[in-house]
């Protein structure tokens, strides 16, 4: 991949603001639904090995949901702030 590729992707994610703020709150929701998921493996379930694939699955949304969620971020600030700056850098030429 050569640098105007790249620079042409990147630009087209950060311009795809509705996709970047639906990966945002999935993210979030991800992340909640694992911490719910945790939260009732360690007070509804015995000591038991369902209790720790519970809190094991509930883990793996929170981790899922953590990316989903940083990667939206990502997208919605610093690709923005990326895309101002290639196009003040393109005006200038």
């Amino acid at each position: 991949m050569t640098w105007r590729t790249v620079k042409r992707r990147l630009v087209k994610q950060a311009d795809n603001f509705q996709q970047n703020l639906i990966l945002l709150i999935s993210g979030f929701g991800l992340c909640m639904l694992g911490i719910l998921l945790i939260t009732i493996a360690e007070f509804m379930f015995g000591q038991s090995l369902q209790q720790e694939l519970v809190a094991l699955f509930g883990m793996a949304l929170v981790i899922i949901g953590i990316l989903l969620a940083v990667t939206g971020y990502i997208c919605l600030s610093i690709l923005r702030l990326f895309r101002f700056l290639i196009s003040d850098e393109d005006t200038k030429k």
